[in-house]
């Protein structure tokens, strides 16, 4: 028996409790997972409070993310005592996931924890930092240099905002970090932000074109959010969309893409290829720096995270939240 965050639905209503499981009741998969740490992500927050339809199959353990130890296996890339990390496939969604002592997943979905990451490290990156270096390398391969002018970062102070600001610094770009919370902006200058750009200031109703202001973004909004920042973006630049903070519609116009030649990059990091997300991983355990990250991650014990999730929704906390489940495993 083990400890779980388990989400059940009897008829139209949604219950969350912490309780205890059998390890003969979880599903199939040819990987075991004894589980060091995990996460609260904006996603799991959704699916705790059933705020968004995210849990898709019931009773289910939220966690879209964990780091752990292997400790059975019949998948040939994975051997007993092998540290790895998941993000996204579907778990705690479809599958349960890592808010929990143990986990059984598909060998496919793991990613060898790189050595220069310790298990904690690679939740306080977890899917929203791993998100975030997708975006950033959307953004070098579609062109948007260093020298090319500023990047907008909205939800700056978030999960993947935060993260995004401290590697798009790291690599030499000029960094706009949006907010709506004005108290973060010392945090986001500590992280590498050259400027503090009022939420405010990318609320208002879309033109179909504004002044050129930035070279590209990452936006983890979505809405009106996003399309006025297209509608801000140079000649030639990129815009990776992540996320739908503020909404999933976009009231944008044609007009930044066919007179300014701006792309739209999607960013998916649920179902990313295998390859590309171990070449993501790779990238934040040679470029991401650990005393920034140590700064924007905050630790959340495992009996607060049901409690925690309304607040994680209203903005109410700050960077990546760690959850230590086994933390004596290093």
């Amino acid at each position: 028996m083990f400890d779980a965050i388990l989400i059940d639905k009897t008829d139209d209503a949604q219950s969350v409790s912490q309780t205890q499981i059998d390890t003969d009741h979880l599903p199939e998969g040819d990987v075991l997972v004894e589980i060091a740490y995990s996460t609260l992500n904006y996603k799991d927050a959704l699916a705790i409070t059933g705020a968004s339809p995210v849990v898709r199959k019931f009773p289910m353990v939220p966690g879209i993310d964990f780091a752990g130890i292997v400790r059975e296996s019949s998948h040939p890339d994975y051997k007993a005592g092998d540290k790895v990390v998941l993000n996204g496939w579907g778990v705690g969604e479809v599958h349960w996931g890592g808010l929990a002592k143990f986990a059984r997943v598909k060998g496919d979905w793991l990613v060898p924890l790189p050595e220069a990451i310790s298990m904690k490290r690679a939740m306080a990156i977890g899917t929203a930092g791993y998100t975030a270096m997708l975006c950033v390398q959307a953004l070098e391969e579609h062109g948007v240099a260093p020298d090319a002018g500023p990047v907008a970062v909205t939800g700056a102070a978030g999960g993947v905002g935060s993260v995004a600001v401290t590697l798009l610094a790291g690599r030499g770009y000029e960094v706009a970090a949006v907010t709506g919370r004005e108290e973060e902006a010392d945090f986001l200058t500590s992280l590498g932000a050259s400027s503090i750009v009022a939420r405010d200031e990318l609320s208002g109703k879309p033109r179909a074109l504004n002044k050129e202001r930035f070279a590209g973004g990452v936006d983890v909004a979505g809405s009106t959010v996003l399309a006025n920042l297209l509608s801000m973006t140079r000649y030639g630049g990129t815009v990776a969309a992540c996320g739908l903070a503020a909404g999933m519609d976009l009231p944008a116009s044609v007009a930044p893409f066919i007179l300014r030649g701006v792309t739209l990059a999607g960013v998916d990091s649920v179902m990313c290829p295998a390859p590309r997300r171990r070449a993501a991983w790779d990238a934040l355990a040679a470029e991401l720096d650990m005393e920034k990250l140590d700064a924007l991650s905050v630790e959340l014990p495992f009996s607060e995270v049901i409690d925690a999730a309304p607040k994680f929704l209203k903005g109410q906390i700050r960077g990546r939240v760690i959850v230590p489940v086994a933390p004596e495993l290093g």
